[in-house]
C-alpha cells in the first residue's frame, strides 16, 4: 500500500505546498510508503521529493491518493480514473467573482474550480478540510461522503528560524509603529481596505507608523496597480508593498510587526492569522469567512466591515498594555489547537481510520 499525495501545482512556501510536504513527512516517519506528484512544481524543490503526474506509476486497488483539492485543473476530471481508494482534502477555491475586474484568466481558473469541486462529489470516498466553512462548500456542492475538519498541518518550528538581518536592521528600533499583512497580492483579500484603515490610523491618530503588505502580486499585476494609484489618490504615505520576499524576511516583517491587521473578504482558513499568534503579534481582523473560525474567539474581531473602526481598534490594541497583554494571552490559547503534534496525530488517526474502514485487497 502507498499513500500519493496528488495536486495541480506544488509551489515553494505557499500555504498548501507547505501542508503536502508536512503530511509527506509525518507519513514517512510513521512508515508509510509514500510519494508526491504535480503537474506543475517550484524548480527550487528537489525532484527526490516531488515528480511530475505523467511519471506517475500504475494506482493499485489498494492504494490511496490524497488529492488536494484547491482550483480548476484537469487533475479534477481525471482523478476518478487513476484507480486506488481517494480522499480528498479541500483547502478552498476561491470564487471567481473576485477576479472578474482583474485578471480573465484568474477568473476563468477559479470557475473552473467551482466546477471541479462539484464533479468530484461522487468520487471522494473521504475528505478533510481546512475548516468548517470549508466542509460546508463541499456540502453545498452535493458531497455525501464523511467530511471530517482539520487544520492545515504547519510546522511551527520553522517560524523559529533566523529572521533576515537586513529587513530588521532597516525598520526596527525607530519609534515607528508598524502595522502588518502578509499574503499574496489578491482582491479577495481585501489590500484596499488594509491601506484605508491604516491611513486613518496614521491621519487620526499616530503619524509615526507605517505599513508593510508582504506578499507577491505576480499575476495581480492589475490589481497591484489599483493598489498602488489607491494609495496615491489618498495621499498615504509608509506604506510598503514588499513583492515576493523569502522566508527569513517573511520571519523579519512579523518581528517587526505591532499589529497584524486583516481584511480580507474570502479565506478558507488563513495561515497568516496563526503565523502572527506564533509571534505574539495582537490581531485586528474583519471576521468573514473562515477567520472568524480561525480566530476562534481570539484577536479583535469585526463583525463589520468598517476600516474607520479598525483604524481605532489599532490604535486601541497599540496604547493599552493591559489589552494587549490579554489579546495576546487569549491568541496563545487559541494557537495551542494548532499544535503540530495533536493536528499530526488526529491526521494519522482519521487515515488509519480510513484504511481500516475501506479495505481493498490488502
Amino acid at each position: 500500500m502507498r499513500v500519493i499525495q496528488l495536486l495541480p501545482t506544488l509551489s515553494y512556501g505557499d500555504g498548501v505546498g507547505n501542508d503536502v510536504l508536512a503530511i509527506d513527512k509525518l507519513l514517512k516517519e510513521n512508515g508509510y510508503d509514500t510519494m508526491i506528484y504535480a503537474e506543475n512544481i517550484d524548480s527550487r524543490l528537489p525532484q527526490e521529493i516531488v515528480r511530475y503526474f505523467d511519471k506517475m506509476p500504475r494506482i493499485g486497488e489498494d492504494d490511496i491518493i490524497l488529492y488536494h483539492l484547491s482550483t480548476g485543473t484537469q487533475l479534477n476530471y481525471r482523478l476518478s480514473k487513476l484507480g486506488g481508494r481517494k480522499i480528498i482534502i479541500h483547502h478552498n477555491n476561491t470564487p471567481p467573482k473576485w477576479f472578474v475586474p482583474y485578471d480573465k484568466k484568474a477568473e476563468s481558473l477559479a470557475a473552473e474550480g467551482e466546477k471541479g469541486i462539484r464533479y468530484l462529489a461522487d468520487t471522494a470516498q473521504y475528505c478533510l478540510a481546512d475548516s468548517s466553512f470549508n466542509r460546508e462548500d463541499l456540502i453545498r456542492a452535493g458531497y455525501r461522503c464523511r467530511i471530517d475538519v482539520l487544520p492545515i498541518l504547519i510546522p511551527f518550528e520553522d517560524y523559529r528560524k533566523t529572521p533576515d538581518a537586513a529587513v530588521l536592521e532597516r525598520y526596527q528600533e525607530d519609534g515607528f509603529t508598524n502595522i502588518v499583512f502578509t499574503g499574496r497580492i489578491a482582491p479577495n483579500k481585501k489590500q484596499e481596505d488594509v491601506i484605508e484603515a491604516f491611513y486613518y490610523y496614521k491621519k487620526y491618530y499616530n503619524p509615526k507608523s507605517r505599513l508593510f503588505l508582504v506578499g507577491s502580486y505576480g499575476g495581480m499585476e492589475r490589481y497591484y496597480g489599483r493598489l498602488q494609484d489607491y494609495v496615491k489618490r489618498l495621499g498615504a504615505e509608509d506604506v510598503y508593498f514588499t513583492g515576493h520576499v523569502r522566508f527569513d524576511a517573511i520571519l523579519a516583517y512579523y518581528r517587526l510587526a505591532d499589529v497584524f491587521l486583516c481584511m480580507s473578504g474570502h479565506e478558507g482558513f488563513c495561515i497568516p492569522l496563526l503565523e502572527a499568534m506564533s509571534f505574539d503579534v495582537p490581531i485586528v481582523a474583519c471576521c468573514e469567512a473562515a477567520v472568524t473560525e480561525t480566530l476562534g474567539g481570539s484577536g479583535i474581531g469585526m463583525k463589520e466591515r468598517n476600516t474607520l473602526l479598525a483604524a481605532g481598534l489599532i490604535d486601541r490594541v497599540v496604547r493599552d498594555q493591559g489589552l494587549k497583554a490579554h489579546v495576546i494571552q487569549e491568541q496563545r490559547k487559541r494557537l495551542a489547537d494548532f499544535d503540530t503534534q495533536k493536528v499530526s496525530a488526529q491526521f494519522l488517526e482519521y487515515l488509519e481510520d480510513f484504511i481500516r474502514q475501506n479495505k481493498k485487497g490488502i
